[in-house]
């Protein structure tokens, strides 16, 4: 054997056990950064999707319910028939109470209106969702005469009325701005159709709209930043002010 041939030899082995360059390296870290991206990309045009049909579907289903109900029996839902005060459940004492669950389900089907599939039979006042963690999160509405913050006599002079509402109960940061912008075009706690109920009453003069008082890096019933990825998420109660 030659001594060219040897060397031959000796460069084709060493050619074999090299290992990776700098720039296969960075071309696969590339490749593995575009695919997480990707991942994380669907993973939140997923849950925009799912947001989407919950307020088409669940809470914009309850709405028309209450319309049909109101055109149809002329008063909203568990008002007095014989003295009518216009308030959801003007009929009991004290007033202002909410209604929820199977009496709410039954006062509309009584009156003939179709409400929307919800979760299950017997559970339509119900929607399960996901939140930003990937765990499940359950809606729920209900219908309530609530004070409600609207414009005094003076610019920037607020006073409370009586409105009423629909309760959507167990909204996380993320449902609370998706609702918010479909439903007023912008996300804001205090002012707009869509409000938290800590701040829906609000008559502090001139103050400025404020953030949804929860968000996502928060645990289920804590106020504290966590930001653990397999916790659920906090939640809050929101108010849907009905037209009428």
């Amino acid at each position: 054997m030659t001594p060219s041939n040897h060397l031959s030899s000796r460069d084709k082995a060493r050619r074999r056990q090299r290992g990776f360059s700098l720039l296969e390296l960075s071309v696969v870290l590339v490749v593995i950064g575009l695919l997480i991206g990707a991942v994380a990309v669907g993973r939140d045009l997923q849950r925009s999707a799912a947001n989407q049909r919950l307020s088409t579907d669940f809470i914009q289903g309850w709405q028309l319910a209450y319309e049909a109900f109101f055109n149809g029996v002329g008063r909203p839902p568990g008002d007095n028939a014989l003295a009518p005060t216009g308030q959801v459940n003007g009929a009991l004492v004290p007033a202002q109470q909410a209604l929820c669950g199977a009496a709410m389900m039954n006062a509309f089907l009584a009156a003939g209106i179709r409400i929307p599939t919800g979760r299950t039979e017997g559970q339509q006042d119900r929607y399960v969702y996901l939140d930003s963690n990937g765990n499940p999160q359950e809606v729920q509405v209900c219908f309530q005469s609530a004070q409600w913050s609207e414009p005094g006599a003076a610019v920037g002079a607020y006073v409370a009325l009586p409105r009423n509402v629909m309760v959507i109960r167990n909204v996380t940061y993320s449902l609370a701005g998706a609702l918010d912008q479909q439903i007023d075009g912008r996300s804001d706690a205090r002012f707009g159709s869509l409000r938290a109920t800590t701040l829906a009453a609000d008559v502090t003069a001139n103050n400025p709209g404020q953030i949804w008082p929860i968000d996502d890096r928060m645990a289920f019933g804590s106020v504290a930043v966590t930001t653990l990825d397999e916790s659920q998420v906090a939640v809050v109660e929101a108010l849907f002010k009905m037209t009428r």
